[in-house]
């Protein structure tokens, strides 16, 4: 190092942006520099590239039927473009406010894309479709992301909170199609069953095996009850 040189680094998964009196000199890539700066004139801003995590919680959404209702999200994001990003936020507080500023646009840019995606929707095919909405992301979201240098790599609902008068509407509403379903089962077999025993009756009709082997079988029935001496009508011809 030099009497009148600085040295600066650019730690892994991150970029730097070095300023000479607040003018963008250069654009680093992570590595070990040094510069010229006798009159300490130079600055260095470091921004991370590796993806960052936003969690959106407890955020109230009128539906297209009047229904209020909560949800919360989990955003992921990184910077893919430093220099848009650098230009898009106040950084004479530090790399620190500027990326929690950066946090909070982010969260209101997905917040008002998902009122919009949840608030054209009823209650009941929200309750329905709550597995096709768990991604949130939307082309209009990506873009509006990127006028800042962010890219939104996963928009994803975490859940959806109804009222519990309308939690309960939903569950006596399930209920109510599980037990005409089971209804609807039981009606199908009993009908089947009549169906069975009508065949079956139209088949034993004038068939005089079958008369012969019923027979049988009430005779073995009454003997094992130990009574010998019973009337059981007209005996049945043998068959031939």
């Amino acid at each position: 190092m030099g009497l009148f040189t600085k040295t600066y680094q650019v730690r892994p998964n991150s970029q730097g942006f070095l300023y000479r009196n607040n003018v963008l000199e250069k654009q680093w890539e992570p590595g070990r520099y040094e510069v010229s700066d006798w009159r300490n004139q130079t600055e260095l801003l470091v921004l991370p590239t590796t993806s960052r995590q936003v969690v959106i919680t407890n955020q109230e959404v009128l539906t297209s039927d009047n229904i209020a209702l909560r949800f919360s999200c989990v955003v992921l994001y990184r910077i893919a473009d430093g220099l848009r990003f650098v230009n898009s936020f106040d950084f004479s507080q530090g790399v620190g406010p500027a990326l929690n500023e950066a946090e909070q646009r982010v969260a209101v840019a997905v917040q008002l894309s998902a009122r919009v995606q949840i608030g054209v929707s009823t209650s009941e095919d929200l309750n329905e479709r709550r597995a096709e909405l768990a991604s949130l992301q939307t082309e209009a979201l990506a873009q509006r992301a990127l006028e800042f240098g962010v890219v939104l790599e996963m928009v994803q609902l975490r859940d959806l909170t109804f009222p519990k008068n309308i939690q309960e509407l939903f569950a006596r509403h399930l209920e109510a199609k599980i037990r005409a379903k089971a209804d609807l089962e039981n009606a199908r077999t009993t009908v089947a069953t009549a169906r069975a025993l009508k065949n079956a009756s139209e088949l034993m009709k004038g068939d005089e095996n079958i008369r012969f082997y019923q027979f049988l079988e009430t005779i073995t029935k009454i003997a094992s009850k130990g009574k010998h001496t019973s009337l059981v009508g007209e005996f049945p011809q043998l068959p031939k």
